[in-house]
């Protein structure tokens, strides 16, 4: 092989790397703003995580959860009905 040609074919591998390389920055730093990419190549913004009306809800039903445990287990025998819940939680 010729000098010319290997110089060539480094180049074309180093210039794929640098592109590679850049749209992995890219990709990182749009991640960074909350932005993402559809399929046509405009950007928006990320979606949010978090729901607090969602997140509030499912507190409150957390809460009820535990008072309906706690008068469940009152009148009965409370060792053995917190036994059982606690059987059913890891099924």
């Amino acid at each position: 092989m010729s000098l010319a040609i290997i110089i060539g074919a480094l180049a074309m591998v180093m210039i794929v790397a640098i592109i590679g390389l850049t749209e992995v920055q890219k990709a990182k730093h749009r991640a960074q703003l909350g932005l993402t990419t559809d399929i046509l190549g405009n950007e928006k913004p990320i979606a949010p995580l978090s729901n607090p009306a969602l997140e509030r809800e499912v507190q409150e039903l957390r809460e009820r959860v535990k008072v309906l445990e706690r008068i469940a287990t009152e009148d009965r025998e409370t060792k053995l009905l917190s036994a059982e819940i606690e059987n059913l939680r890891e099924k």
